[in-house]
């Protein structure tokens, strides 16, 4: 596991940062460094979300976010996609004294379909690992608890793919990940911005309420520019 560069500032606000399956810390550099310019100390991890099962994967990330975490000031999570879920085990096994908010961007709270379909087949199971067959939206034994702490859930309306966005994900979807999956029981704020999945952490609009909610709790009422 590799830590991405971090702003010091013990006075600062510090924000962990959490990509999706197969994507890298460098997916989130423009969400981070937003952030960074609006005055939050950050922590970008890039983990290797193909080789174990989510909670492994959050056994292997609490050491960073530890050492991050003894600053005299709140933590906040924000997520991408699977990074969501990793976030969740996390906090459930490892909830920070100084826990503030936490944004998901396109988490599959709810499984997604496109992961039902392609589970049985030995590349998706090959390429995505043990936390690629999480996705699914087949109810769990292990399931992660309610949340209860602030949580923002920022959904993706735009799809690329139209084979998953038109007939595989119900409508409206991200083209991986649908608007109703996304939504999480015991939520603070939900909101929908027109992106597609892997441009979510990129969008200037969804950046923008990111950071409203970290700051004021919920995201902005007035439509964004």
């Amino acid at each position: 596991m590799r830590e991405a560069p971090e702003m010091n500032s013990a006075q600062c606000p510090g924000v962990v940062l959490l990509h999706g399956i197969a994507r890298t810390s460098s997916s989130l550099k423009r969400l981070e460094r937003a952030l960074q310019t609006s005055g939050f100390a950050t922590l970008n991890i890039a983990y290797a979300s193909r080789t174990k099962p989510i909670a492994a994967l959050a056994d292997d990330i609490h050491p960073a976010i530890a050492r991050f975490a003894g600053r005299e000031a709140p933590l906040h999570f924000v997520a991408h996609s699977m990074g969501g879920l990793v976030v969740r085990a996390c906090i459930a096994k490892y909830r920070p004294s100084r826990l503030g908010g936490v944004v998901m961007l396109g988490t599959p709270n709810g499984g997604s379909e496109v992961a039902d379909l392609l589970s049985g087949s030995r590349f998706y199971r090959a390429f995505y690992g043990p936390a690629g067959l999480e996705l699914t939206t087949a109810r769990r034994p292990d399931a992660l608890p309610d949340v209860d702490y602030p949580v923002g859930v920022i959904a993706g309306s735009r799809f690329i793919d139209p084979v998953a966005g038109l007939f595989v994900l119900p409508k409206p979807n991200d083209g991986r990940v649908s608007v109703q999956s996304a939504m999480l029981t015991g939520m603070t704020d939900h909101i929908v911005v027109k992106a597609s999945h892997t441009g979510l952490p990129r969008n200037a609009i969804a950046i923008a309420h990111t950071i409203a909610f970290l700051r004021e709790g919920h995201f902005r009422t007035a439509p964004l520019t």
